[in-house]
């Protein structure tokens, strides 16, 4: 996984959910909010973050600077990714499998958001097992993280880009 070096000011953030947090005390009822925000350029750079407070907008912008913090780099290959890749977190298990050109994405909810701040296309997504925001962002990004180009295999094993896939 490598880390993404960006000018702030390319990065477009993305709301993927937000949440109300309730806490009971003996003053009566105290409402915050939590918001998971991710923030990527569109060109292979991603990065997610979490943020809490007691307003929606300084949440949110909370989560973006976390977000910032925390970018890295994913290989996107003609607006796809370079292979299938299969990834859990938690509760959530994700499916990602490169799509031909034109065929748009089809992916839902927290995995659409990530996938189109990477800039990512043309994909067939599908998610299993639990529909948590928190844990869909995680395990999509780091399915991406896992993504491997063909260049990056042919220098870690020392040998041609020919002789990659030709065997």
């Amino acid at each position: 996984m490598e880390r993404a070096k960006i000018n702030n000011e390319e990065l477009k953030e993305k709301l993927v959910a937000i949440n109300r947090v309730t806490k009971v005390t003996k003053g009566g009822r105290t409402f915050t909010f939590a918001a998971i925000v991710v923030v990527g350029d569109g060109n292979g750079t991603i990065g997610w973050g979490l943020g809490k407070a007691g307003e929606v907008q300084q949440a949110i912008a909370k989560g973006a600077d976390s977000a910032r913090k925390n970018l890295i780099k994913v290989p996107v290959l003609k607006g796809t990714i370079p292979h299938e890749v299969e990834c859990n977190f938690g509760g959530a298990q994700v499916f990602l499998k490169p799509a031909a050109a034109g065929t748009g994405m089809v992916a839902g909810g927290a995995m659409r958001a990530v996938l189109e701040s990477a800039g990512v296309n043309d994909v067939l997504a599908k998610s299993k097992g639990s529909s948590n925001p928190h844990n869909l962002v995680k395990a999509t990004i780091k399915a991406l993280s896992m993504m491997r180009d063909a260049y990056t295999v042919a220098h870690d094993r020392g040998i041609d880009m020919k002789k990659v896939f030709n065997g």
